[in-house]
């Protein structure tokens, strides 16, 4: 009816603007506490009012590094990986579980050493990645590492005790990536990256550039205790 008054119980709430969402945790809990990862799940508040359920797992996070020598080949180690069942060629790489007090540097500095017995004078940030943020909140550092020089062996456990050292070229690197021999997601970022640096002259970031999404969930249970 024209002229006609709404009442105001009729009204209806404004659309929220596409990206002004805050999804909002009502409530968490933990189902699984394992040795390297968490899973939680999560009430989170969804756009409409609705509360829907989210798996999260909590991941140490990790660090690789791209270590290249004066002649421009970079170190490279083929391991078992027996969630794949084979071997594969991957950059070196380990987990940030060193403790509270060691930085994305310092177990980088670490992995190098014990995976590949290198020690490197020039240290700078390559990429950073988060690795499957659709349930995990796992994210990884990608130094590239120049200026080696040889370390004593270390000694090596488990997988690692039958893990090989392979030199490889920038460019062998990148037709393995191209051809799906290497498929691993940290190596095929680092060697790719590398190659677009070198080949645009990008100055890469220092060591103490912030890392926007460097995981500390598990870190801070653990040191919980």
């Amino acid at each position: 009816m024209s002229g006609a008054t709404q009442d105001p119980g009729d009204e209806q709430s404004t659309p929220e603007a596409a990206g002004s969402h805050e999804f909002d945790v009502h409530e968490s809990r933990t189902v699984y506490d394992g040795a390297i990862l968490t899973l939680r799940v999560d009430e989170v508040a969804m756009p409409g009012g609705r509360v829907a359920e989210r798996e999260v797992v909590e991941h140490f996070g990790a660090v690789a590094v791209v270590a290249r020598d004066e002649t421009g080949r970079i170190a490279m180690v083929r391991q078992y990986r027996h969630p794949v069942g084979r071997r594969l060629l991957e950059l070196p790489a380990g987990l940030l579980d060193g403790g509270p007090g060691e930085s994305p540097l310092e177990a980088a500095r670490r992995e190098l050493a014990e995976e590949v017995d290198l020690a490197a004078d020039d240290w700078r940030v390559l990429v950073d990645l988060a690795l499957s943020p659709g349930f995990t909140d796992e994210a990884l550092r990608l130094y590239l590492a120049e200026g080696l020089h040889a370390l004593d062996a270390s000694e090596r456990h488990d997988e690692e005790a039958d893990m090989s050292v392979e030199w490889v070229s920038l460019d062998d690197a990148v037709d393995r990536v191209l051809s799906g021999e290497i498929v691993n997601a940290t190596s095929v970022a680092g060697i790719l990256a590398v190659a677009t640096s070198d080949a645009r002259g990008t100055t890469l970031r220092g060591v103490d550039a912030p890392w926007t999404d460097e995981p500390v969930a598990l870190r801070d249970r653990r040191s919980r205790g």
